[in-house]
């Protein structure tokens, strides 16, 4: 125990180091020896070198300052050399001409811890970004220039564009933290996949290509610049390739390098659809076929992708969650096997890198039908770059491939056999002995969970409780609650002739813009309506995002979808009749030409069907707008403002309410796990944590079907391949980063839009509970072992390696019991493990004496290890699932 809490000091203190060396570096102004960059057809060239570069995507505003440090940490650890992130134009300049660069846009600061880590940064300034923000990264104040047309050859655009591209340049060259000023940035991007829309604005397009890359050489940053999804880069600048698989790629010039700045290791998610997940073993696939035909820097989008905060998740209907199924999840904890798999690969490259580099392009030799290897020979003059291993250097690597999505093959590569299974590369950094192969996976596997902390309660009313499904589990907690007015309620509304676009209004300062009239209902429309046995509708020719339609006060129906059909009944009583229409927006549209002709609300003729004397015209009538919430504008989430609503007390039998507010107030929950807000029981709306707008909540299902049982990594990977969570809502967790936490008293507001249950609401500690793990004699020895200064020296020798186990709980935490151990042939997979035919009966005990009470641990693989041969001439496995704690008295996270 005492050992685990000094493991946990020793990273503390670790983060405390970093601190003080980004304190250090900040008062020298410099991170590291200002060096140049540059490339030729290999490689970027890294102070006269070239690299072999492997980057984290890092999204600074998805993250709160206080987890930067240690998601750059966990990318440093993982493998990484760059932290690639766009800049985003919205979040910098959400008003024209006044910048934001605190919190989470504190780019320079995110810059800075990048570099105080030892990685550089790739830095995309768009500045289009898609990226699933919200209008693409665009502020929308900038559809409201005269003149302006987004992405092609107009002036208007090509000005502002202009202007906040200079605005990041300056800041970065003023803040030195450019390559040759000492800093990190190696590399930055102008644009964003334009080439997929570029057709669209014909020799426009064209023409804006060739002087968005001008423009940008033009700033003198000093760093080489890329387009991504680009083929048509003009110049030095380098076109780069985004998508599942990059290893066909090559750019429109022998003279630049191959990159891949997205590889997309799994995908987002929209309300009511099922999560995305892309298998490691595909992933690391991919991975290990781009550097063996040619690839240099390869970038995964996301390494983390995080949480799409407040407003800011694009659309239509993205989900608040950014997980991206990355190798950091959303809460910062490590995504088992994949990341630990992909820092295996990582080893693997760099164990390879003298002879990738120093290759001008690899030797191709076909090894059957479906199986070919590279080869990379250092030439005489790279010597020196040579890597002694176990006792001699290496001057050759090479990667074989088995392209062949079913079947595993045995092939021979000088002289030596060599079996593959399918779909995977084996990597020899000396063209004789295998350290990794991507099918082959002994990372452990890391099962999150979630558990109940302390309850929500409130001080300020009588508490109340109940008891939730946990029957054990008692909690004392009180709402209180008021209703948002279904009318007028601020002098801020105007009357106009007509329907007026949505964004044109709202200037997307709210989801919501209220449309009021009245209808006047005659005693002649009411007997038509009951003679004809018909109803009367609103009918709109296209819509988006979702519509609710009142009468008199009164919820008739909602719609939703993306400019979508609209024929909604409602019920009209005799005289006259409030008619209300709420359209709201769920994310703007983050991708596509055009943007700024996209909007929002309703499109062509809206009127009401079914009256006597025929349809009324609702774009004739005078309609009063008032856009967005009362108690959005009385800010009554903030601490400082909630009073103002008028709270009352919320009964425990209180009917589901549409369009109300609720508060609540919780404690800090204690130890050093992520928070997570448990909405499962609500609707639809927002949430608010001390007033940091925690983002939009929905309880969508996804659909029951197209989710596999059993995933199977072969074969071209796409978004609905592996696809998991069907049949239930797409999310109901939603992260509170600690450091918006106080100790007690936090205040919890929830706007709820279609009716739910705040009672079932509850504060979740986020965590990895349950790890396993299954290695084979077969596998082969830790990658990490080559990098051991025995074996390098030559004193252990390769036949004497074997392959190992290796299990670790998340910081804080340690093994506290082996719910399953099985050395021989073990069944099944994680939580799901059975004793095969073949079982060694001490493996339970070996394990429990190697692991129990530790933070980590390694067990070897091999007979030797667990006293016999439980099953000769059989290959053996072992098969381990462990269960992690929290460490008492382990301290308080920030993250």
């Amino acid at each position: 125990m005492v050992a685990q809490r000094g493991r946990l000091w020793i990273r503390c203190v670790l983060l405390l180091c970093l601190a003080i060396q980004f304190a250090l570096f900040a008062a020298a102004d410099t991170f590291f020896k200002p060096f140049n960059v540059s490339y030729d057809h290999r490689a970027l060239i890294i102070d006269g070198k070239r690299r072999m570069l492997i980057s984290a995507g890092i999204h600074y505003p998805r993250a709160t300052p206080e987890m930067w440090p240690d998601l750059i940490a966990k990318s440093k650890e993982g493998g990484a050399d760059v932290i690639q992130t766009y800049a985003f134009w919205s979040g910098h300049e959400p008003k024209r001409g006044q910048y934001n660069f605190e919190g989470r846009y504190d780019i320079v600061k995110f810059a800075n811890l990048v570099g105080a880590s030892g990685l550089y940064l790739h830095l995309r300034i768009g500045p289009y970004v898609c990226a699933e923000w919200n209008f693409g990264g665009f502020p929308v104040w900038l559809r409201d220039i005269p003149g302006i047309e987004f992405r092609t050859d107009n002036a208007p655009f090509k000005e502002e564009m202009q202007r906040f591209v200079k605005k990041m340049v300056d800041l970065m060259r003023e803040e030195k933290l450019f390559s040759w000023q000492g800093g990190p940035i190696i590399m930055l991007q102008i644009e964003n996949e334009y080439g997929n829309i570029e057709s669209s604005f014909g020799q426009k397009g064209k023409e804006y290509v060739k002087w968005a890359a001008e423009m940008a050489l033009g700033l003198g940053a000093g760093v080489p610049w890329v387009m991504c999804k680009q083929v048509d880069a003009p110049g030095s600048v380098i076109d780069a390739c985004n998508g599942y698989y990059c290893d066909g790629y090559r750019p429109n010039s022998y003279n630049k390098p191959t990159l891949w700045t997205e590889d997309w290791d799994g995908w987002y998610a929209s309300w009511g659809g099922r999560l995305p997940h892309r298998p490691v073993e595909d992933l690391a696939f991919a991975v290990a076929r781009f550097y063996q035909r040619g690839g240099s820097f390869q970038n995964y989008y996301m390494y983390f992708g995080g949480t799409n905060f407040g407003r800011t998740s694009g659309g239509p209907f993205y989900i608040t969650s950014y997980d991206y199924d990355a190798p950091i999840d959303e809460y910062g904890l490590l995504s088992d096997p994949k990341w630990g798999h992909l820092k295996d690969l990582h080893a693997a490259i760099k164990l390879c890198e003298p002879a990738l580099v120093a290759a001008d392009s690899p030797h191709y030799i076909k090894l059957g039908p479906n199986q070919e290897a590279h080869v990379y020979r250092m030439k005489a003059h790279h010597e020196g770059l040579n890597f002694t291993w176990y006792g001699t250097q290496i001057s050759c690597s090479a990667f074989l491939a088995n392209i062949d999505q079913h079947k595993a093959a045995s092939v021979t590569f000088l002289g030596q056999k060599y079996n593959l299974p399918p779909w995977s590369v084996s990597i020899l950094p000396d063209c004789r002995n295998v350290v990794f192969n991507t099918a082959k996976v002994g990372a452990q596997t890391t099962i999150k969970g979630v558990e109940f902390d302390l309850p929500l309660y409130s001080g300020i009313s009588t508490r109340q409780q109940l008891i939730t499904k946990n029957e054990d589990l008692f909690i004392t907690k009180s709402w209180m609650t008021v209703k948002e007015p279904i009318s007028v309620w601020s002098e801020n509304n105007f009357t106009v002739q007509g329907i007026l676009e949505h964004l044109n209004v709202t200037k997307d300062l709210s989801d919501y813009l209220w449309h009021i009239t009245r209808i006047f209902v005659s005693d002649d429309d009411i007997s038509f309506w009951e003679e004809s046995k018909i109803s009367p509708a609103v009918a709109i020719d296209s819509m988006r995002d979702v519509l609710r339609v009142f009468v008199n006060g009164q919820l008739t129906g909602s719609v939703i979808g993306h400019w979508v059909k609209v024929e909604q009944p409602v019920k009209f009583l005799k005289g006259y009749n409030d008619l209300v229409l709420l359209s709201q927006t769920v994310g703007l549209q983050n991708y596509g030409a055009l943007l700024e002709r996209d909007g929002a609300g309703f499109r062509g003729q809206v009127k009401l069907t079914g009256f006597k004397n025929g349809d009324v015209d609702l774009t004739k009538l005078l309609w009063t707008y008032q856009v967005g919430l009362k108690g959005e504008f009385l800010k009554i989430y903030t601490i400082e403002e909630n009073e103002k609503a008028g709270w009352a007390e919320l009964s425990l039998d209180a009917y589901p309410s549409t369009f109300t507010w609720y508060k609540t107030y919780f404690d800090n929950p204690a130890g050093t796990d992520p928070v997570a807000l448990d909405l499962g029981s609500m609707g639809k709306g927002q949430a608010w944590v001390n007033g940091h707008h925690i983002g939009r909540y929905w309880t969508l299902v996804a659909p029951k079907d197209g989710c596999q049982e059993i995933c199977d990594y072969r074969g071209a990977y796409n978004s609905n391949k592996c696809s998991t969570n069907c049949g239930k809502p797409t999310q109901t967790w939603y992260h509170i980063p600690r450091s918006w936490l106080q100790a007690s008293s936090n205040l919890l507001v929830i706007l709820e839009e279609t009716g739910g249950n705040p009672f079932e609401i509850s504060i979740k500690l986020r965590a990895t509970r349950v790890i396993c793990a299954q290695v084979s004699e077969s596998h082969y020895p830790p990658v990490q072992k080559w990098f051991d200064p025995d074996f390098i020296d030559g004193k252990i020798a390769v036949n004497d390696l074997r392959p190992e186990m290796h299990l670790q709980c998340q910081d804080g935490m340690m093994i506290t019991s082996i719910e399953f151990a099985s050395y021989g042939t073990p069944q099944g997979s994680c939580q799901s493990f059975a004793r095969g035919n073949c079982h060694a009966a001490n493996s339970l005990s070996i394990v429990s004496e190697g692991c129990l009470g530790k933070n980590s641990c390694s067990i070897g693989i091999s007979n030797l290890i667990f006293g016999s041969d439980p099953c000769r001439g059989v290959t053996k496995t072992l098969a381990v699932e462990a269960r992690c704690r929290s460490l008492p008295n382990a301290g308080f996270s920030q993250f």
